[in-house]
């Protein structure tokens, strides 16, 4: 993410090696932002792209392959302008650079092949995307290390792109960090989150440090409690067989709601670089309480969603099995035992098939003092919160309460505040094209540091342990708010989940 200046250069020239270039992520995401970049000017002309995979597919194929899944999304979501989703000037320029290797990830002849095709681009910059199944992560990294693939040099670089999930516990996640750096150093690996890459994600920090009226209240003197939600209205759909293995909590907590709370929760860092904002957010996360069982089962809520508004249940749903009880919504409660927070519970939550899709942050402040409204017809009176949206409707707003017009005394809600609609103008966007750029240039500032992905998995660990012996699964109707267990869980410390909207 360039920093401090609004003129933004192109990238270095570089060799994107996409590793599972037929995968989806390469097809709906990653190659969606490449085109992105090329359109706004962000990629040098010799960026050159090349896909990686089993499949037997020449230069051009693939690269009509591309073109034609990103028009059919585009027609998709607006029939009638999505066939203009693609300017051909851009995409002619931008196809002249994509290329193809077929290739088996555990055959060394891959790696040989793929050393050949920087030596004919002419440039050492190499990046590894590791858009793969987890299980290829070790095999990929290994192989290209001992190719010397991984070996920089001043004027070539060398970078590897790790996706979500990293490890499933918090061992595995250890024993991946091991692996991938005994290959190569830590400056030169990417774990990417691509919630980080939403605009309204990284004007978290922006809006907290920018904005001398935030620092005063921003501690446990005036905020009462954090909510950090994210809802979504599908099911699992075609992945049944990856999420029945994974389940909301790995899905989710140590990655994308973690890294939310770390933005909000983190302290001014000394400078806007990578290694200071990397390591208070670390900080943040290596702070969060570690419960005992007894804890995490009191201060959690696992649940799965069962039929109802002419939506199937999960068990129902392809590549599920029948008596799985894999969690599709999760609820938590945590602590930051540091100085700033301290005493501040931090309630998270996220489940599937929910009534809205929804992802925001939700921060209520203290109650003003009732003692001056004793005598009216205000009955109660309502915190203020100040809502983060991250999606869909992109914007922050503050909710107050005033009067309404009128004799009597009677309280409103209002809210102040912006959408970034109307504000900026947005273009098109994955949320990955920050992430890419970024990559290239060699900004790690948006990317999981090995400690803060440990630290991730040490905070959940005992929710994982605690519910592999409890063994035991609420449930919901699909197309609801979720199930009545969370609304409890906020209820017993005498609080309530702000409204989804």
């Amino acid at each position: 993410m360039k920093r401090g200046t609004s003129k933004v250069d192109p990238a270095p020239p570089c060799n994107l090696f996409l590793f599972g270039a037929h995968g989806d992520l390469v097809k709906r995401l990653l190659m969606p932002a490449l085109y992105n970049l090329a359109r706004d000017g962000l990629l040098d002309d010799n960026l050159h792209i090349i896909g990686v995979d089993h499949n037997e597919v020449g230069d051009h194929e693939f690269a009509e392959r591309l073109k034609a899944f990103i028009l059919e999304q585009a027609k998709a979501k607006d029939p009638e302008h999505g066939d203009k989703a693609i300017a051909p000037v851009v995409w002619e320029r931008l196809a002249q650079r994509i290329s193809y290797i077929t290739g088996d990830f555990t055959n060394d002849d891959t790696y040989q092949a793929i050393g050949r095709r920087i030596q004919e681009n002419g440039t050492g910059n190499a990046v590894f995307y590791l858009a793969t199944s987890p299980r290829f992560f070790r095999e990929v990294s290994r192989r290209l290390g001992r190719a010397g693939l991984l070996y920089e040099q001043p004027e070539a670089y060398r970078r590897v792109v790790v996706e979500k999930p990293f490890g499933h516990d918090l061992p595995s996640a250890q024993a991946l960090n091991r692996d991938l750096l005994q290959d190569m150093a830590e400056s030169q690996i990417y774990r990417i989150d691509h919630y980080l890459g939403k605009e309204t994600v990284q004007n978290i920090m922006t809006s907290r440090f920018s904005n001398g009226i935030f620092e005063a209240f921003w501690n446990n003197h005036y905020i009462d409690h954090v909510q950090i939600t994210a809802a979504e209205t599908v099911g699992v759909e075609s992945r049944g067989n990856f999420y029945d293995s994974i389940g909301a909590l790995r899905d989710m907590v140590p990655n994308h709601l973690f890294q939310l709370l770390a933005m909000v929760a983190m302290e001014p860092p000394a400078a806007f670089g990578a290694d200071a904002v990397r390591g208070e957010k670390a900080k943040v996360i290596g702070s969060i309480r570690p419960w005992t069982q007894k804890e995490a089962l009191d201060n959690s809520v696992r649940a799965q969603y069962q039929a109802g508004n002419g939506q199937a249940g999960y068990l129902e749903e392809p590549k599920v099995d029948p008596a799985s009880r894999t969690e599709t919504y999760v609820a938590l409660k945590v602590m930051v035992d540091n100085w700033r927070w301290v005493g501040v519970p931090f309630y998270l939550r996220t489940g599937k098939r929910l009534t809205v899709r929804d992802t925001e942050i939700a921060i209520c402040f203290k109650q003003a003092p009732y003692a001056q409204f004793r005598d009216t017809e205000v009955n109660q009176l309502k915190p203020n919160y100040l809502t983060i949206q991250i999606q869909p409707n992109e914007g922050m707003w503050f909710d107050l309460q005033a009067k309404r017009p009128g004799q009597a005394l009677v309280m409103e809600d209002v809210k102040l505040g912006f959408a970034y609609k109307d504000y900026f103008q947005m273009g098109p966007s994955t949320g990955y094209e920050t992430l890419i750029y970024d990559c290239l240039t060699g900004d790690q500032t948006l990317f999981q540091r090995a400690d803060n992905i440990e630290n991730g998995w040490r905070a959940v660990q005992p929710f994982l342990d605690a519910w592999a012996e409890a063994d035991e699964v609420s449930g919901y109707t699909a197309g609801s708010d979720g199930p009545a267990e969370a609304d409890e869980l906020l209820a017993r410390d005498g609080r309530r989940w702000h409204s989804l909207s």
